[in-house]
């Protein structure tokens, strides 16, 4: 049986980016995940020679680039900030090409509740265009799941119309938001390019893998059912002890097996 692909959140670690991949690599991670909106990895602070840099440090570290985090937590329905928004999710997404991966994770923002708002077509726009770009460069930008429900982001992802524009599906933000963790992988199987393995209390707090309410056995098999094969990529916000949490995650998580490869 062949194990699952199991990432890590760099920036979580909070060792800065070269310790953080080397950190890693010695946990037993087979890839990385890192935020590019600012400093070093930033696409203005990254020119041709740090991109080729950058791939060699993965390939000597034995790492795969699982994905780039370019989530700058502005979402797209707010007018003021759109034209950046576009703009600079192309440039993630031209990163994301040069360090070869192909997902740009980010979230869409809070959905409006008036269907008749025009935010509503704004932000379709805009994601339609960013969704070209995407297709342009082989590259997926993915939303990750937490404020509304798997069913509402379904119904909007067809909505928008793109091949390209897709999901970084996130069991403990649904547990931590009160929807269906298990049941959402299902609904949204069409879509899902990458995924954050963290853990929630219902109500509560975060907490390190394997001690909250997401249930990792039935949340897999769900993702075995669908033919998902990506990375099950760790991320750890909180706690005093991450990169011993990051540890234990990555051992629980390569635990279980997965058919085929």
């Amino acid at each position: 049986m062949a194990k699952w692909q199991v990432g890590v959140l760099v920036d979580n670690l909070e060792l800065g980016v070269a310790q953080g991949l080397e950190t890693a690599a010695e946990l037993g991670a087979d890839g990385v995940q890192i935020y590019c909106t600012e400093g070093e990895m930033a696409p203005a602070n990254m020119d041709a020679a740090a991109r080729k840099a950058f791939r060699k440090n993965l390939k000597v570290l034995g790492l795969a680039l699982s994905a780039l985090c370019g989530d700058t937590f502005k979402g797209f329905f707010d007018p003021a900030t759109i034209e950046d928004q576009v703009r600079d999710a192309k440039s993630f997404i031209d990163l994301a090409a040069d360090l070869g991966t192909d997902v740009v994770t980010t979230h869409f923002g809070r959905f409006p509740k008036d269907e008749n708002d025009p935010k509503w077509e704004m932000c379709f726009k805009a994601l339609r265009e960013i969704g070209k770009h995407a297709a342009s460069k082989g590259v997926f930008y993915a939303s990750e799941t937490g404020l509304e429900s798997p069913q509402d982001l379904l119904e909007f992802l067809k909505k928008v119309r793109s091949a390209n524009i897709k999901v970084n599906y996130d069991p403990a933000n649904l547990v931590h938001n009160g929807f269906d963790q298990v049941g959402g992988v299902k609904i949204l199987k069409g879509y899902i390019v990458h995924t954050h393995a963290k853990d929630y209390i219902k109500g509560g707090d975060e907490t390190p893998l394997g001690q909250g309410d997401v249930d990792y056995p039935r949340y897999l098999e769900a993702l075995e059912a669908i033919g998902y094969k990506g990375f099950l990529t760790v991320e750890r916000e909180t706690g005093n002890n991450r990169v011993d949490d990051v540890a234990s995650a990555i051992k629980y998580l390569k635990s279980f097996d997965r058919a085929g490869k």
